[in-house]
């Protein structure tokens, strides 16, 4: 019986918490939230215990995984914590705040010897896993263009909780690219911030990157506005080469009825949450299996994170 816990009890909390609940062999055996109330509401929904503090939960002997659901700022703390009590780690993205601080996690986790795999959902889709099938067997032929794009409005009182959409949605959008289609070679950024008075950070970034294979990528996020044109770009991912191409839709699957921040309930973002958390039971713990998206993809991802708040802010093409 594996037995995990969650430090975080936030709406991702929900999605976790139905893949930990579905798999045998496995327990929730309880949460810590920083709101208390908020807490015991979620641990009665799940149907698992309440710890008092953070360092209560983490210190449980019989607890085997954390995942780690908190804000960003506090995963470094909470993951050397974890690492020193001897826990497996599932870690929301992104994983720190800084290059430095990823490095650092890298440091702490080797040296504990345990599992700590990054959440970059899209790649665990079944999806996604074919167009990495076909691009690696060739079937694709040479990749030519690669297109990730984001276009969902995110109201104000939402979005001035997260950091503008270069991490919190460009993020995914490399972790992506790295997984289908390899590293940068370039790094071309902008961003800009639309209607907004409480929150200033950009609401709507591009970037446009040349590939190691010579391959060009474009990625875009949006929180601004939803795309209300025939098969919108809400959420897309687009491989192209010279034998063929391949494609990926949030909006192949809707549900009209809202899902957090979204106006609608686009089922793959909740599937691959789900697909994510039982990866990291099923393979990585309970096979022993490496990560799809691992430590040393996160510290390239920030590496390209950090290249495109360079472009953006000093309006320069940028070297990888």
């Amino acid at each position: 019986m594996i037995k995990v816990g969650f430090l975080g009890a936030g709406d991702i909390a929900n999605l976790h918490a139905e893949a930990v609940n579905s798999l045998s062999g496995v327990e929730l055996k309880g949460l810590w939230n920083r709101t208390a109330s908020k807490g015991e509401a979620k641990a009665a929904q799940f149907g698992c215990k309440t710890y008092q503090t953070a360092d209560e939960l983490l210190n449980d002997p019989e607890i085997d995984a954390v995942f780690i659901l908190t804000n960003v700022e506090t995963h470094f703390q909470y993951i050397e914590k974890a690492a020193k009590a001897g826990k497996h780690i599932l870690v929301e993205k992104p994983v720190a705040d800084t290059l430095d601080e990823l490095l650092k996690v890298k440091e702490i986790v080797d040296a504990a010897g345990i599992k700590c795999m990054p959440v970059h959902n899209y790649i665990y889709e079944s999806g996604v896993k074919r167009m990495h099938d076909m691009v690696q067997n060739g079937a694709l032929g040479d990749i030519t263009q690669f297109y990730m794009m984001y276009n969902i409005f995110h109201a104000e009182d939402n979005r001035v909780r997260y950091p503008g959409v270069i991490h919190q949605i460009l993020t995914h959008h490399i972790y992506t690219m790295l997984y289908l289609v390899g590293e940068p070679e370039t790094v071309a950024c902008m961003k800009s911030s639309i209607n907004f008075t409480i929150a200033p950070q950009e609401n709507l970034a591009m970037s446009i990157m040349k590939l190691k294979s010579n391959a060009i990528s474009h990625l875009s996020a949006s929180f601004t506005a939803d795309d209300q044109a025939g098969d919108p770009w809400t959420c897309l991912i687009k491989v192209m080469g010279t034998r063929g191409s391949a494609r990926y839709s949030y909006r192949d699957w809707v549900i009209n009825a809202p899902n957090g921040p979204h106006s609608q309930t686009f089922y793959c973002y909740p599937e691959s949450i789900r697909n994510t958390a039982t990866y990291f039971i099923e393979n990585v713990l309970g096979k022993g299996e490496t990560p799809l998206s691992t430590l040393d993809d996160a510290i390239k991802v920030q590496r390209i994170v950090d290249a495109c708040e360079k472009s953006a802010a000093e309006g320069i093409m940028v070297n990888y």
